[in-house]
């Protein structure tokens, strides 16, 4: 089962009650009560079920969503956390006084366009399979592609038992024993393109992400994020039939 429990001062910082620090205070003079007992340092509550005051007065937490662009480094893992102490993606946003998750993944090589956000109602909106929200990537692959192979790709590969959906592929540049190529995909499949490569015998080298939906990464720097805008926010919602 996941804990859902969290540092109390950190509760009373999402409440408004005080920072993480004067909130520390705030227990350590005794004023922080959790369910009636005296609250101490150290001490974790669940914001679901447990009842804290703080003077006497009950603390309300004032959930604010939060959505983000973030451009993952390859080497990363798409996960907030990992028990065999791997990078991942939370390393990048700890700085962020909310906890996120991550829209969708990203494998650990590929790199890229990542949205995490603490809106679980977004992030179901733009993954449920029904929903088929476009994701663009610029995938760099050895040696070429053939115009046989690439209609192949576009009418759907059989991976893991099942075809995939129609997609979009379009040649960028080609040098010799490297091509450069667009796609584009509509379902989120585990290591979907890579998958689609491998079965046509072309290996992917670098696989980058540069849009889902109508959100580009643009020009933001490998390892940054920054925050969406309420029109981008709008638009992905409008996208995914919100």
């Amino acid at each position: 089962m996941a804990d859902d429990k969290i540092r109390l001062q950190k509760y009373l910082a999402e409440c408004g009650v005080a920072s993480r620090r004067k909130s520390e205070e705030l227990i350590a003079a005794g004023k922080v009560k959790v369910n009636g007992v005296t609250a101490l340092i150290g001490d974790k509550v669940n914001p679901k079920h447990d009842k804290v005051t703080v003077s006497g007065k009950k603390a309300v937490s004032v959930k604010k969503n939060v959505y983000i662009m973030l451009n993952k480094p390859r080497g990363f893992i798409t996960t907030m956390n990992d028990e065999h102490d791997r990078k991942c993606v939370a390393e990048l946003v700890k700085d962020i006084n909310t906890r996120l998750y991550p829209v969708g993944r990203l494998d650990r090589e590929s790199e890229g366009l990542l949205i995490m956000t603490n809106d679980g109602e977004f992030t179901n909106a733009l993954t449920h399979p029904s929903k088929h929200v476009s994701k663009t990537y610029r995938v760099t692959i050895r040696p070429t592609i053939t115009k046989e192979q690439a209609t192949e790709f576009r009418n759907g590969i059989e991976i893991d038992g099942r075809m995939t959906a129609p997609a979009d592929l379009r040649v960028l540049e080609t040098q010799e024993n490297r091509t450069v190529v667009e796609v584009t995909i509509y379902e989120g499949r585990n290591r979907q393109i890579r998958k689609m490569f491998e079965a046509l015998g072309i290996e992917v080298a670098r696989l980058k992400r540069t849009k889902v939906g109508n959100l580009k990464l643009g020009m933001l720097k490998q390892g940054a994020y920054r925050h969406l805008t309420e029109d981008e926010v709008s638009s992905l919602y409008e996208l995914a039939g919100k």
